[in-house]
């Protein structure tokens, strides 16, 4: 079926622009841009709602194997579908972690059964994500995975990290890392300072990730190994991966929507829903963050969805669980930064969907003939207060809820197919 998709908001990533105009699907690929409707198309008409890139996210926690009840490919799934996401990249920290071939292929096909958007995966870095023997790199690379990581386990053996590395830079496989001083960081609840001391809740310093990220550029240096910082949430970790690009090493770095548009006041008295890893920070830091995303310093936005039940959450603070489900909050939180002046719309699908895609050698993420018409169309002006139970995650456990947002989603297609919405 061919689409024509007419008076729309055109979002480009790739040239950073916005224009009006319309786009053709034919065959789940995006045929050609401001030309005439094709004889026998189907004619959508966008309302002058903004088109653009479906977001490809990295960094989504789901639930398969071994925490269903939180979260299945199914329903992250259609929250992603919802939420204007058309690529999932899926973390290894499941139970059992997805360290082998088997477990891998196990997972790739959960995911083609039950998703209506794309699903890719990462694999574990090291065996059981322990930091003790590092995985079957190429056969999990044979088997499809796109990239490397232990997540929030730092590997603390530098030998084995530059081992791993090695391996993989001779694969040309990409590894994820979590920028973190594991020693300062363990039992932390909160960025430490005066709000922490106050509330009396332990506290980290921002050097810790600041002195991981350190120790991992030196390795990459040492082995060239393809690299991506999965979350950089201090203005002191900018410096050193500023000098790291200038010396050329190949690393990107990323971010995520809740570092981006909360601080560590937003927890309030002792609110668990904003208990995320690594913990949110200074208002200081959040701006220096906006602007490195902005400068192009920081790649990519992630929404860093991790789903936890009540049951982990309804704790004392130090005790809950850390994480937030975000894969249908990820644009209309994203779009407080524009509604604030800070990103414009093509920087914010640069950082969502264009630079996640071209890390991991994706062809999505483009809005030019021949990329695949994965899409999502949206009006950034509707307002609305969320609701956490209308969430189609399984989990809840959204720092948003009751929050006045603006933004939503219309329509979602993936390889030209329509997975949400009814249109304009």
């Amino acid at each position: 079926m061919t689409l024509h998709l007419t008076n729309a908001r055109l979002i480009d990533p790739e040239g950073l622009t916005e224009t009006e105009g319309a786009l053709t699907i034919e065959n789940g690929l995006i045929a050609a841009l401001n030309a005439p409707a094709p004889k026998g198309a189907t004619i959508i008409d966008c309302g002058a709602k903004c088109l653009a890139p479906g977001i490809v996210d990295i960094g989504v926690k789901v639930g398969e194997p071994g925490e269903r009840h939180k979260e299945s490919f199914r329903s992250a799934a259609l929250a992603a579908a919802a939420g204007g996401v058309t690529t999932i990249v899926t973390r290894p920290d499941t139970n059992p972690a997805i360290d082998t071939p088997e477990a891998l292929e196990f997972v790739n096909r959960r995911a083609a059964e039950a998703s209506p958007v794309r699903i890719r995966h990462m694999a574990a870095l090291t065996k059981g994500r322990q930091g003790r023997e590092m995985t079957e790199i190429g056969f999990l690379l044979d088997a499809g995975a796109v990239a490397f990581t232990d997540c929030d386990h730092v590997v603390t053996d530098t030998k084995v990290l530059s081992r791993a590395m090695t391996y993989a830079k001779s694969l040309g496989a990409l590894i994820i890392g979590h920028p973190q001083d594991p020693g300062l960081s363990a039992g932390s609840a909160a960025t430490s300072g005066k709000f922490a001391s106050l509330r009396g809740l332990p506290g980290v310093s921002p050097m810790a990730e600041r002195m991981g990220l350190d120790r991992d550029l030196s390795l990459i240096e040492m082995t060239g190994v393809r690299y991506h910082f999965d979350q950089i949430t201090v203005a002191r970790a900018l410096p050193p991966l500023e000098r790291a690009r200038k010396n050329g090493l190949d690393v990107t770095a990323g971010t995520s929507i809740h570092h981006l548009t909360l601080n560590e006041f937003d927890v309030g008295d002792y609110r668990t829903f904003f208990k995320v890893k690594p913990p949110l920070r200074s208002e200081d830091d959040r701006l220096a963050i906006v602007e490195a995303v902005a400068s192009g310093l920081i790649d990519i936005i992630s929404s860093m969805h991790t789903p936890q039940d009540e049951e982990s959450k309804r704790l004392p603070y130090e005790e809950a669980a850390s994480g937030a489900v975000s894969l249908e909050t990820f644009l209309p939180a994203a779009l407080r930064l524009y509604h604030a002046g800070q990103l414009t719309l093509p920087q914010l699908f640069r950082a969502m969907s264009l630079n996640p895609a071209k890390r991991l050698g994706l062809p999505q993420g483009r809005l030019s003939v021949g990329a695949p018409a994965d899409l999502v169309l949206f009006d950034p002006d509707a307002p609305f207060v969320l609701d956490r139970f209308t969430l189609k995650s399984k989990s809840k456990n959204t720092p948003f809820d009751g929050a006045r947002m603006e933004g939503k989603v219309r329509a979602t297609f993936v390889g030209g197919q329509q997975v949400f919405g009814t249109g304009a």
